[in-house]
């Protein structure tokens, strides 16, 4: 038992804090891809096998409560960011889908479908079928995902990227708990990262190739 309790807490370090930790380090950017391909591919074979998960849609999921959980959030999160914008930097509100609208639906496209869905495999699925039991309540099981979530976004160097991720870390990580869901915490997170785009807040947040 203490065999795999002592497995599992080094690959966790591995994964989730010696890898993160290593990406802000200057060294090529090929042996970088190498690294997260690899662990990525091996977070997939562990689920498959060792967690047996089957990447399938669940049949039995309480759309209704999700939707009106969401719809709430989203509410609230769409008025602090609407209001964060104007008072900050109101040239750039919804600057980009109206000047440029396929630039913008490919930044949705793009970051729903290879960042979001990924992220949502890794840091959600893997980590609570994977980690729950080293850790003795669901509030520290939370904290450290998000916390672990928001190391992730470290090689961005820029504070409000680790705010927002580590605050939607825990969101996130409530959501899949209540839910078991890779499907609609993919759903949410995409949600609310596309709508940090449509407001204006991708060049704030320092996200690569997004300039308004």
């Amino acid at each position: 038992m203490k065999g795999k309790f002592y497995n599992l807490g080094f690959e966790f370090f591995l994964l989730f804090v010696a890898m993160p930790i290593s990406f802000t380090i200057d060294y090529p950017l090929w042996i970088k891809a190498v690294f997260a391909f690899s662990g990525f591919i091996y977070i997939i074979l562990s689920l498959k096998k060792a967690e047996n998960i089957s990447f399938k849609i669940k049949k039995k999921i309480n759309w209704k409560a999700f939707v009106k959980r969401t719809a709430i959030r989203f509410l609230i999160i769409s008025l602090l960011t609407t209001s964060y914008v104007w008072f900050t930097q109101p040239e750039v509100l919804f600057h980009v889908p109206q000047t440029k609208p396929l630039l913008f639906m490919s930044i949705l496209f793009v970051y729903s479908v290879f960042s979001v869905w990924p992220q949502e495999i890794i840091y959600r699925t893997f980590f609570f079928e994977r980690y729950d039991t080293l850790f003795k309540s669901r509030s520290l099981l939370i904290f450290v995902n998000a916390i672990v979530f928001s190391l992730a976004h470290l090689f961005f160097r820029n504070t409000l990227v680790l705010v927002l991720t580590f605050l939607g870390g825990i969101i996130f990580g409530m959501t899949y708990l209540k839910f078991r869901s890779t499907t609609l915490v993919t759903i949410e997170h995409a949600l609310y990262g596309n709508w940090l785009f449509t407001v204006g807040m991708g060049e704030m947040l320092a996200f690569p190739g997004y300039e308004a």
